[in-house]
């Protein structure tokens, strides 16, 4: 190929499909038909040789070559966008759907704040919640499954913050807090009146919330070290769910201090220091930087760190620490 006879507009056409990953959505977008969509692609197909992009039952299925030049070819269109034809923005005009992936507890505590901040400043804008059930959200971002990630992500984070290949990554990511884990129980659990020892934590039968459904999570491997285990009973994968179940049972469950109040069952729940040390749970932010210059994205993105610092410091005060 040589780049000097490349036709740069194949470059906007292959960027709004990938996006849209549907050609007949990508047409609209960019006020073509969809024959002039499709004649575009075989031109850039043959140009880079390579399929790029797979028609599937559902739409297109971009090649790993696509996949490994869009990055570059979405951050190059947003910068000369922002350079040529820099506009004001009005968020009360944008019109957006959002796609964002958290746990049942993260949304409870952000969405009704978010959807007073939609309803009163962004009236066109939507939001489109997605199931998160995994500690790994990257190939979703990447894929454009979802626009944003909320969540506890330690291994993905910290290849972010200087692993391998970190400066290479289109994944961006933004701290919103730190908090620390809790042994939550039904008030009048025998251990309720007591402070909590190792012994007795680990004779006692425990839920745990589990994404995948696997029966092993950080507080085994903190209890591994010192030699001990615990039997896990139940496993759920929403936080919800066991809130419900330990608040009418005499299991044991480890939580985030801030989403307890997300259970919907704080009357009946109480929650105690655990008797040996967990590392700090951390909440982060994640996205894929072509939309880092979106401005309707950028307002998603300050309007999720304005609601952590007021829901945050209104429902569990100091055993928060804000990352602002």
């Amino acid at each position: 190929m040589n780049f000097l006879t490349l036709d740069l507009n194949l470059l906007r056409v292959f960027d709004a499909v990938m996006i849209e990953q549907n050609l007949t959505r990508a047409a609209d977008k960019l006020a073509m038909t969809q024959p002039a969509v499709s004649n575009a692609l075989k031109r850039l197909r043959h140009s880079l040789g390579d399929e790029l992009l797979i028609r599937t039952a559902y739409g297109v299925k971009p090649t790993p070559r696509a996949e490994t030049l869009w990055p570059a070819i979405r951050l190059a269109l947003s910068n000369l966008e922002a350079a040529i034809a820099p506009t004001s923005f009005d968020v009360s005009k944008a019109q957006a759907t959002f796609r964002m992936a958290m746990a049942d507890a993260t949304a409870a505590l952000w969405m009704p704040t978010l959807v007073r901040a939609i309803e009163s400043d962004a009236p066109g804008l939507n939001a489109r919640m997605v199931p998160l059930t995994t500690r790994e959200p990257r190939p979703m971002l990447i894929r454009g499954d979802i626009d944003i990630a909320v969540g506890f992500f330690p291994g993905v984070v910290a290849q972010l913050a200087g692993g391998q290949n970190a400066s290479s990554s289109p994944i961006r990511h933004e701290r919103l807090y730190s908090g620390h884990y809790v042994c939550v129980m039904r008030k009048g659990h025998p251990l309720a009146d007591k402070d909590l020892a190792l012994d007795d934590y680990c004779s006692a039968n425990h839920l745990l919330v589990s994404f995948s459904g696997r029966a092993h999570g950080l507080v085994d491997e903190a209890l591994a070290h010192m030699g001990r285990e615990r039997r896990i009973l139940l496993t759920v994968n929403q936080f919800f769910t066991g809130g419900k179940v330990v608040a009418n049972s005499d299991l044991l469950t480890v939580l985030p201090r801030h989403l307890i109040e997300s259970t919907g069952m704080t009357d009946a729940l109480i929650w105690k220091e655990l008797p040996f040390d967990l590392p700090d749970v951390h909440i982060d932010m994640l996205w894929h930087e072509r939309d880092g210059r979106n401005p309707a994205h950028k307002w998603l993105r300050d309007n999720l760190i304005t609601m952590t610092q007021s829901n945050l410091i209104t429902s569990v005060g100091h055993d928060v620490q804000l990352d602002t």
